[in-house]
């Protein structure tokens, strides 16, 4: 069924207390907008051709700016004045030749399409279809009024709606109904774009309500229908921190009761973010405070400890990441260890059983099978053999002020304890450098390289001592 998605982007959200548009406020690592143009883009895939429209007001080039990758059109509401009136601007832009337009909120992030595609279903392209949910605290929202069945099998129907009455215009009994309207709908495109045009303002708020088009349908005959929403989280807006702050544990707990049904054992599924996709293979161990970001992937056996950030990363079957490791844009190998304390920058790549201990930084750099650097070392722009010993506090000296040069180290390279491999150097299969070198010229294959002054005792030397007295 070709498809018009209508976003309401325009609002300022003033209760966030933010110079930041509403709607770009983050959840689970992305924008509010992001998730409704991410759930946009799946329902197309089910749906078929979809024409999407993006109202936006408050920071309008800011909200463009984020959507503009979906492929939107944008249409502005100057000044804000009601949904009606935010409706009524993207009307233009909406194709004729779509039988349905489904309208969403920028502000309610986590509706699924499943949802949206079920309410689209009930429209059909012949009725208005309302996504509703029952609240036990209920304030805020536009009531569900209907009419009294005729019977039995009309009350079970879902066409027995009449109105939508606003929070601030129901009477005390409108206000004690439960069932509410979640502020998506599906309609008709053609009758849609002639009932916003006919909208008035003559309520309290002088605004141009779009909830008053059910009294327009029902007046014309046209049947509205109520489709209950699977959850509230599905259907939970934000206006404020502490409502953000909510969702996203509402979000992360269903993540990780994800994770937990494949198998996955999380130490406590309260101290987990996911703010990407995370994807792991069978005995998968996740210790407390992890943070996982972008697309991860671990493979089986693999085991995170705790305090551990991880992004746009996979690790290996059977690999360790010890606690308080930072990971990103790298790979890790099969049965390898890295950290505690331990941070591989973009285009780290970790061969099979390859060591990195606590306090060492890879960066721009391939290490094959084996290799280790066990302690206090930093690895840039370097190409690492099998079974090299990296020592402790050597660096490779990669960057000259102007470029970045490159690092060869052959297979079981040893390499002491405080050494300067100075870049562009080779150091040949098997070469030994001494503790304390700075090498800058290639070193031999299967030989001792040192390059250290030679040490010097200065006979009656005395350390300078503080001056005492006046002045």
């Amino acid at each position: 069924m070709a498809l018009n998605v209508v976003i309401m982007a325009a609002g300022k959200g003033t209760r966030m207390k933010s110079a930041l548009p509403k709607v770009l406020h983050k959840l689970a690592g992305q924008s509010l907008l992001q998730h409704v143009l991410a759930t946009v883009a799946q329902l197309g895939d089910r749906a078929g051709k979809i024409r999407t429209v993006v109202i936006t007001g408050h920071g309008a080039e800011q909200v463009e700016a984020e959507a503009a990758a979906s492929g939107a059109t944008f249409v502005r509401q100057m000044p804000q004045l009601g949904t009606g009136h935010a409706v009524q601007q993207a009307v233009p832009a909406l194709d004729p030749g779509n039988e349905v337009t489904l309208i969403l909120n920028g502000d309610v992030p986590l509706i699924r399409p499943e949802t949206a595609l079920a309410l689209v279903q009930a429209c059909g392209g012949t009725k208005l279809a309302l996504l509703t949910i029952e609240l036990p605290d209920a304030a805020g929202y536009g009531r569900i009024v209907r009419a009294p069945a005729a019977s039995a099998a009309a009350a079970g129907s879902g066409e027995q709606v009449r109105a939508i009455v606003e929070h601030k215009d129901a009477s005390p009994a409108q206000r004690a109904i439960r069932e509410v309207y979640t502020g998506v709908m599906a309609a008709p495109t053609a009758l849609l774009s002639r009932w916003v045009m006919a909208l008035k303002n003559d309520n309290v708020q002088q605004e141009y309500y779009l909830t008053d088009i059910v009294a327009l349908a029902v007046a014309e005959g046209v049947p509205v229908v109520a489709t209950a929403a699977p959850s509230d989280t599905e259907v939970l807006g934000v206006n404020s921190p502490v409502q953000l702050a909510d969702l996203e544990r509402r979000y992360q707990r269903a993540a990780a009761e994800s994770l937990m049904e494949a198998g996955v054992r999380l130490a406590d599924p309260a101290r987990l973010d996911v703010r990407g996709r995370l994807s792991c293979g069978s005995d998968v161990e996740i210790d407390v405070n992890c943070l996982f970001e972008g697309r991860v992937a671990l493979a089986d056996g693999v085991r995170i400890g705790a305090n551990c950030i991880v992004r746009d990363a996979s690790i290996g079957a059977g690999a360790v990441i010890h606690p308080f490791t930072h990971i990103e844009g790298a790979s890790v190998g099969a049965g390898a260890l890295v950290g505690p304390y331990a941070r591989l920058r973009p285009g780290a790549e970790l061969g099979a059983e390859v060591h990195i201990g606590n306090f060492v930084e890879v960066k721009n750099s391939t290490l094959a099978k084996g290799a280790k650097a066990n302690h206090l070392a930093y690895l840039g722009d370097a190409t690492v053999g099998e079974r090299v010993n990296f020592g402790a506090g050597s660096i490779t000296a990669n960057y000259d002020g102007a470029n970045k040069h490159r690092t060869v180290i052959g297979n079981d390279v040893h390499v002491g304890s405080n050494c300067v491999l100075v870049a562009p150097v080779t150091l040949g299969d098997g070469a030994t450098i001494g503790g304390g070198s700075t090498i800058s010229k290639p070193a031999p294959a299967g030989q001792l390289t040192v390059a250290r002054a030679r040490q010097a005792t200065i006979p009656g030397w005395q350390r300078p001592r503080k001056a005492t007295g006046p002045g």
